[in-house]
């Protein structure tokens, strides 16, 4: 398939008119994990809209629409800011507070290794009319390229995700940690694993387009 004409921008920086259009890219990239609350998207997308930072997010557009997206943070940054209210008032009483309680531990929690110049990379996802056209390329490229930081990680990756590791591999990425999870053979794979680029690789990794902060 041919690789689309990407542009990367942060989320903040393409306004609030975008933030539906970011949730709704968000939600059905990652629908699989959040059965448990909804199978309703458009649902999710209700509860979700209003807890995303879009600060900590880069935004793939294609033609000026979201292709893809990714997240990118630094030491005790947060992702979400959840407010029990508007969660409540989409998802329920019993699965909004299911749902408040896995965001919280799950991702709003700091990593013990978490430190400056140490960047997290999560989230990676590409809307599936945009698969195999270099998507996921150009968000990590850019990235990358952004200064500052001496290590980039990819935490809890599923063991499964054969696409991903190789996209991540291609950029020098490699394993640093696995991880068994509880019942995660219900869940179709087996562990997760931990990838990190170290500064001694981030000279090696592909050519990014500039910087448009």
């Amino acid at each position: 398939m041919t690789e689309a004409a990407v542009r990367v921008e942060r989320g903040d920086r393409l306004g609030e008119s975008y933030r539906r259009r970011i949730t709704e890219v968000y939600v059905r990239s990652f629908a699989d994990d959040f059965v448990a609350f909804s199978r309703d998207t458009g649902k999710l997308a209700d509860a979700f809209e209003h807890m995303m930072l879009l600060e900590r997010f880069y935004v793939a557009l294609v033609d000026d629409d979201p292709a893809g997206l990714a997240s990118l943070t630094e030491g005790d940054e947060m992702l979400f800011a959840p407010r029990w209210r508007e969660i409540r008032r989409h998802l329920g009483l019993v699965r909004g507070l299911l749902c408040l309680i896995v965001i919280r531990s799950w991702f709003m929690g700091t990593s013990k290794e978490a430190r400056p110049g140490r960047a997290e990379i999560g989230f990676v996802a590409t809307e599936p009319a945009h698969q195999g056209r270099g998507v996921a390329t150009a968000l990590l490229s850019f990235l990358l390229a952004q200064p500052g930081y001496d290590e980039f990680v990819l935490e809890d990756i599923k063991d499964t995700n054969a696409p991903a590791l190789a996209v991540y591999r291609k950029f020098g990425f490699e394993i640093y940690k696995r991880r068994k999870v509880r019942f995660a053979q219900r869940a179709g794979f087996t562990e997760l694993v931990s990838m990190r680029l170290g500064s001694e690789s981030l000279g090696n990794t592909t050519t990014a387009p500039s910087p448009r902060l």
